[in-house]
Formats: C-alpha cells, sequence, structure tokens
C-alpha cells in the first residue's frame, strides 16, 4: 500500500506519465516513427476486473461497475506512444462507462482541443468508439478498395495495434490487472494499482531503451 500511494504522488506520477507539455515536445513525439503523418499518440480503454462494491454504497453503488460483458471492472483509458509509453492514463471511471464518455468528461480533451487552437497538425489516433474530431483520428467506415480511404483505413489499423500491444504488456508485467484475476480492493484503490502499474511499465520501457542505446555504442 505505501509503494501503491507513493507511486501516485503528483511529483512521482507526473515526472512518469505525462503527456507532451509543450510544442517542442510533441514535435519531437511526432518525429517517432508512427508511419503515420501528425500522430503524438494512440488513445483507447481497456477494462480492468474489480471485486463488486458494497451494494450499499452510495459513493460507489455496485451496478455502475458491471460492463456490457456482465463483469465489474473499471474503464481505463490509455494513450502511448510509439515505444508503448503510457502517455495518458485515466482510470477514475466505472465498467459501465464508455469510451466516448470517458474522453468527453476527461482532462486530456480540453489538452489536445487548446493545442490544436494555437498549432493545428498533431492529433491522438482512436478506434471507431471515439468522436472524430480535428485532433483526434478514427476510422473510416465506408470505403472504396484500392482508394485513399482504404489506405487510410490500412494504416490505421497497422499503427493502432500498438496500443494493444501496449496494453497487453501493462497486464502481462503485471498480472493482478488481468481479467481472471481481479482486484480485490475498492474503486478508489484499484485506480491507484493501475496508476502505479503504469509508473513501473513507463520506468521499465526506459530502462529497456536505455540498455538499447548503450548496446549499440
Amino acid at each position: 500500500e505505501e509503494v501503491v500511494n507513493a507511486l501516485n504522488e503528483p511529483t512521482i506520477f507526473n515526472s512518469w506519465v505525462k503527456y507532451p507539455s509543450n510544442f517542442q515536445e510533441l514535435r519531437l513525439v511526432r518525429e517517432e516513427k508512427f508511419n503515420f503523418p501528425g500522430i503524438v499518440g494512440i488513445i483507447d480503454c481497456t477494462h480492468i476486473a474489480i471485486f463488486p462494491p458494497p451494494t450499499h454504497d452510495a459513493i460507489h453503488p455496485e451496478y455502475i461497475y458491471v460492463n456490457r460483458k456482465n463483469y465489474h471492472s473499471i474503464n481505463v483509458q490509455l494513450v502511448c506512444d510509439s515505444k508503448m509509453k503510457i502517455l495518458n492514463i485515466c482510470s477514475l471511471f466505472p465498467g459501465s462507462v464508455n469510451d466516448a464518455y470517458i474522453w468527453n468528461n476527461c482532462q486530456l480533451e480540453p489538452t489536445l482541443r487548446r493545442i490544436f487552437n494555437h498549432e493545428p497538425g498533431f492529433y491522438l489516433l482512436g478506434d471507431s468508439g471515439y468522436p472524430l474530431r480535428a485532433w483526434l483520428m478514427t476510422p473510416l467506415n465506408h470505403y472504396e478498395p484500392n482508394t485513399a480511404e482504404a489506405r487510410y483505413n490500412h494504416r490505421f489499423k497497422h499503427v493502432r495495434c500498438l496500443i494493444e500491444r501496449c496494453d497487453g504488456l501493462l497486464k502481462m508485467r503485471f498480472r493482478c490487472l488481468l481479467k481472471h484475476r481481479v482486484l480485490h480492493y475498492s474503486p478508489l484503490k484499484a485506480s491507484k494499482i493501475v496508476n502505479a502499474c503504469a509508473v513501473l511499465h513507463n520506468m521499465c520501457v526506459e530502462i529497456m531503451r536505455c540498455c538499447k542505446e548503450n548496446i549499440a555504442l
């Protein structure tokens, strides 16, 4: 518990899980090997199974944590870069809430809006569960074969798999996040555990990056 709380301290958490805070950082991320012009991150949600909260809990009523697959969870929004480092995480919403609702009510959405208004050309990439915005690209539902639209969707699917790999890697590193393990804690504590795992995941990504650079030297 002490470790989880320590990793959730803003001074630690915000130094390891951080969306680019200025245009110079955004441009550096945009130049990474996404093979998709303008993309600075990929967004998606993943469900983390939790033990059902007490039915008498007025703040966290049990029923709002039942997701569409009929188990209790928190719906966690992740944004990763091309190296599968987590740039942003929102783990406060119950399993019954859909991805678009989380996006529309998280702190990241107004940040992206503000960035776009100052300097267009930075985009997130999300699946069809997200609304299309000038700063959030989604797949096309209708397109003809062998067209620019078809090529867009093909590249889209290829790039988007990075967030699925990031989610899978996070859960394999920290198996308490796997569906069959179930976090036997309150929703708030489960959220803190997920945040702590995200910090440790990013530490692992950074260590691996440094090791590869040293080997290259």
